[in-house]
């Protein structure tokens, strides 16, 4: 989830080949039949029922916070969600007989995004949900890119202000303005938890404008730097939850399966699926599942959670939406970034 557009915490302007970027060697004397076997076994599943999947796994990712919260600390469901996504993407790694970035100043960057898409974002999730549905955190997660687009248009230059860019930012804030409720003082909204969640958000857009204009042309494949990049974040969130939390006293059933649900399928299969459906079907299809992600998240907290459920809610998070739509059309001559 959350990423740069989508709330997915991941390298999304990066190659997205999944062979790796080294000299061919008698091993990979034919990448091309390679490439080409590896495209029948994506292809076996139609597109769109991948792309269903994965905004269920996001949609849920936020009920799944929830769950872990109740019997870990938000450190220590951070931790959880980067080891097993870590583990995951190096496990299709290993399959693939592919190795992780080399270079001292690539895993120094990587660090650092480490930081802006992964640690703080899931770790701000995690303490808001202590106080706020899951169902609103799943919509201020749909305010990325409302932040990217913000902060795009000033810190990149191929990003120029536009009326229709403004409308967008405009409406999308107003949205977020009704899910609130600003006319009724903001009673019944925890200010801290949505905030916090709020802030999430905005990293998500940070790092994504940090990763384009230091690892764009990093050698390697999108899975083995998001892989690095995850193991980068376990070790700071394992450095953290030892100095800020203590050991679990138990470790029960269903808190313990939904973080490493999380993790290995929320946080690392899924964006293998991601950059599937990229190199299939286009980047500007394939965000657009940012646009389910606060649906079913809202669906799944009131259905499964029992989550209470206000008219503003929903009308408001289709405010943000069509908002968020609406910065991301392009006009003119330029091609999409």
């Amino acid at each position: 989830m959350s990423a740069p557009s989508p709330p997915r915490p991941t390298l999304p302007t990066l190659p997205t080949s999944a062979a790796p970027s080294r000299p061919a060697s008698p091993a990979t004397a034919r990448p091309s039949v390679r490439r080409v076997r590896e495209g029948r076994r994506v292809r076996c599943l139609d597109w769109r029922v991948r792309f269903a999947i994965l905004s269920v796994i996001w949609g849920f990712s936020f009920l799944l916070i929830k769950v872990g919260t109740e019997a870990y600390a938000p450190f220590q469901v951070a931790l959880g969600r980067v080891l097993f996504g870590a583990l995951a993407l190096l496990g299709v790694l290993l399959v693939r007989r592919e190795p992780l970035p080399r270079g001292l100043r690539t895993w120094g960057h990587l660090a650092v995004a480490a930081v802006l898409l992964n640690s703080l974002p899931f770790s701000l999730f995690a303490y808001a949900e202590l106080s706020i549905p899951s169902s609103l955190a799943g919509i201020c997660n749909a305010t990325s890119p409302l932040w990217g687009m913000a902060l795009s248009m000033v810190a990149l230059s191929e990003d120029r202000p536009t009326r229709r860019r403004f409308a967008g930012l405009g409406l999308g804030f107003l949205g977020v303005l009704v899910v609130l409720g600003a006319w009724q003082g903001f009673s019944g909204v925890d200010a801290k938890g949505t905030a916090l969640a709020l802030l999430a958000a905005l990293c998500y857009p940070i790092g994504w404008i940090y990763v384009r204009r230091t690892l764009a042309a990093a050698p390697g494949s999108p899975v083995a730097l998001t892989g690095a990049q995850l193991l980068v974040s376990t070790l700071q969130l394992g450095l953290v939850s030892a100095l800020f939390t203590s050991a679990p006293d138990s470790f029960p059933l269903w808190p313990t399966l939904s973080v490493v649900a999380l993790g290995a399928l929320g946080t690392g299969m899924a964006l293998q699926m991601q950059y599937g459906l990229v190199t299939e079907i286009g980047p500007t299809t394939a965000q657009m599942v940012t646009y389910f992600i606060p649906v079913i998240a809202t669906a799944a907290g009131v259905l499964v959670l029992g989550e209470q459920l206000h008219w503003n809610t929903p009308v408001g998070a289709a405010v943000i939406l069509a908002g968020a739509a609406l910065t991301q059309t392009r006009t003119g001559r330029r091609s999409p970034a």
